[in-house]
């Protein structure tokens, strides 16, 4: 009991001999005199009550032993403490945020989550950790965890895979800005993973996502800002299923150096994809209207459900598709395609550029003449540009001269040079050099615009590499 408490006493830490406390109520008790101070003490063990005096209840306490979820970012935590005290006063925790602290080793973090029977989430992000360099001895420590954070630990893709035999439930993995530029097979580890978060890590090229793609229960994979700038699935042809990632539900591939559709109809060999986040890649600033630019990989993509955070209503898709066929029929013409289907045969470099051309044709039937009139712009005069089609940085292939019309397309042009060279349209990156301004070299980075769109002259100089 106290007279006259001290201002502000109440949520004030207290010491008593050995003993720490919280105030927790200021005020009377009656039939008591005075004026009373109720303490909630650190040790569950102390105390007689929870607050409650004569039936009537004055404050309650946070008892320890009944906290799941405990937070103590940026608190200098280092170390485990005294053996088992963890154990003694928390029993019940399951989720941890140890983020931004003084943890320097795995060997602590095992320390701490040994004493915690059913932890489920952990998060010892912003943690400058070293981990072990060889194989761990496989322990219950982390059996019931689904849910591990290790963002800005430095951590290598080779240190994960070595912990992670001890990770047999684990869910969700979130691995940002650890420089990862490697991945390696995951054998016979992370076979529970559902989501993977490698962002703000740069990937060495696409073809590290190879060496992850038979995770079998991955749902949701978030690569932004990893430097890609590739997707392809060798296994898999035009129209066709790849059996990498197979359980693959969500993609984010935001902030990336993707300049190549054909990246994009990669995306619909993936079985299980309904939704795409791919803001602020090249490929989108090829085609400057965005309702057009969404249309273009709805149709690309059949399966998509969602594209950068809004939904797909089955209007949205329809319209997407009828107009990709008919945009794309004279094309289509072009490359062999027929109403006739026993002369519809349209070409390789087509089918690279189109692969769901087909199916959409068997879908709403194949575009009628009447409405693929017109579909050049009335303004543009179907000229024919003398080029001459240089290969830089492959000196053995001689410079060739081409007549080809202003009308015609960037992928109708890397289609003309499969022909040439033998590579696929998809592989080719085409710039060009105007004979009026020497040392200039212009990217064609939009394979659905016409020569004219760039302004290429009688003498420039088409610059194809692969």
């Amino acid at each position: 009991m106290a007279a006259s408490p001290p201002s502000g006493a109440l949520g004030r830490r207290v010491l008593c001999g050995t003993e720490y406390a919280t105030v927790r109520y200021v005020g009377c008790v009656p039939p008591t005199a005075g004026i009373w101070l109720g303490v909630e003490w650190d040790n569950p063990q102390r105390g007689k009550h929870d607050g409650t005096y004569e039936g009537t209840q004055y404050f309650k306490c946070n008892r320890l032993n009944q906290l799941v979820d405990i937070s103590v970012r940026e608190c200098a935590v280092s170390h485990a403490g005294e053996t088992e005290e963890i154990s003694r006063t928390c029993a019940n925790i399951r989720h941890i945020n140890l983020s931004k602290n003084l943890v320097s080793s795995w060997e602590t973090v095992t320390a701490i989550a040994s004493q915690v029977q059913n932890l489920e989430t952990l998060n010892i992000s912003e943690n400058k950790i070293k981990f072990p360099s060889t194989s761990t001895s496989v322990s219950g420590v982390f059996s019931k965890l689904r849910i591990l954070a290790l963002n800005q630990t430095e951590v290598t893709w080779t240190e994960v895979l070595l912990c992670a035999p001890g990770w047999p439930a684990l869910e969700e993995l979130y691995l940002t800005s650890n420089n990862i530029a490697v991945l390696e097979r995951p054998d016979n580890v992370l076979q529970t993973l559902k989501l993977l978060d490698l962002s703000d890590n740069q990937l060495l090229d696409g073809n590290q996502l190879h060496l992850i793609a038979h995770l079998p229960r991955l749902e949701q994979l978030i690569l932004r800002n990893t430097g890609i700038s590739s997707i392809h699935f060798p296994d898999a042809g035009f129209g066709c299923k790849t059996k990498m990632f197979p359980a693959l539900k969500r993609l984010a591939i935001n902030d990336n150096k993707i300049s190549q559709w054909s990246s994009i109809n990669e995306l619909d060999k993936l079985p299980s994809l309904w939704s795409l986040q791919c803001h602020n890649n090249p490929f989108m600033d090829t085609e400057k209207n965005p309702e057009t630019l969404r249309q273009l990989i709805i149709a690309k993509i059949s399966q998509l459900e969602v594209l950068n955070k809004s939904e797909i209503l089955p209007a949205e898709r329809k319209g997407a598709e009828l107009d990709y066929r008919k945009i794309f029929g004279n094309d289509w013409l072009a490359a062999g395609g027929n109403w006739n289907p026993e002369k519809n045969k349209p070409s390789e470099e087509f089918l690279a550029a189109h692969p769901r051309y087909p199916s959409l044709c068997l879908k709403y039937g194949a575009p009628e003449e009447g409405e693929l009139k017109g579909q050049q712009p009335l303004t543009l005069k179907n000229q024919l540009l003398t080029l001459t089609i240089k290969c830089p940085e492959k000196p053995e292939q001689k410079p060739v001269e081409k007549k080809l019309p202003e009308s015609m397309t960037v992928q109708r042009v890397k289609g003309l040079l499969y022909r040439l060279l033998k590579i696929p349209g998809s592989e080719l990156k085409l710039s060009y050099e105007s004979s009026k301004l020497e040392g200039k070299e212009v990217e064609l980075d939009n394979d659905l615009k016409p020569l004219q769109f760039y302004s290429i002259e009688n003498g420039d100089c088409v610059l194809v590499r692969w």
